[in-house]
């Protein structure tokens, strides 16, 4: 008979796991949350710390990225962000599903990307359950002020996402996007190129 999977297990294959009262997922959690303070409070722009904390928060960080504090994440070791990204003030990533994040994206500030999900029936929810799943921001995105991500969506590369969206659902790479929900408006093209 093989071995019982741990809850950290459980949520990294995408199935449901105890999020609440598993001692070593809340483990997870709590340093994070000890190296967000750390960064978001005591760690300036300019201190020779920040980039050491940064990387120890976020393993998988691609180089020349500038995130703005305050950050949040749940696990931190769960995202993937690639080179030359940029993300504004008071991002949370809530990672326990995976957030990958392509290379040279623009973030406005307030994202939040949610992997979580809860059992609809309150008692199943009060036990702790939670149901992880991935979400994935292609390359060249540019995400307006305070979007929202919901679990499993993906958006492609070259994306722009309005401000104030709320994503539920994949967007197609090259699409201008908006609202709550998000809706593809049209494709971006040449003709929106600016003359400078």
């Amino acid at each position: 008979m093989g071995e019982q999977m741990t809850e950290r297990e459980r949520m990294e294959a995408g199935l449901w796991y105890n999020a609440n009262y598993d001692p070593e997922i809340l483990d997870l959690r709590i340093r994070a949350d000890e190296l967000c303070h750390r960064l978001n409070v005591t760690l300036g722009p300019n201190d020779d710390g920040r980039d050491e904390v940064m990387r120890e928060l976020i393993p998988d960080l691609g180089k020349d990225c500038q995130i703005l504090p305050p950050l949040y994440v749940d696990y931190g070791a769960y995202c993937h962000i690639g080179e030359r990204v940029f993300i504004n003030h008071n991002a949370y990533l809530m990672d326990g599903g995976g957030i990958t994040i392509g290379d040279d994206c623009f973030i406005g500030p307030n994202l939040g990307a949610y992997t979580a999900a809860h059992p609809l029936l309150a008692e199943q929810r009060n036990i702790g359950l939670e149901l992880a799943s991935p979400i994935v921001i292609g390359p060249n995105c540019w995400l307006g002020a305070n979007v929202t991500i919901m679990p499993g969506v993906t958006i492609g590369g070259g994306c722009v996402i309005g401000a104030n969206s709320l994503v539920t659902k994949d967007i197609p790479a090259g699409s201008l996007a908006m609202g709550s929900p998000a809706r593809v408006v049209r494709a971006i093209t040449e003709a929106d190129r600016i003359d400078c």
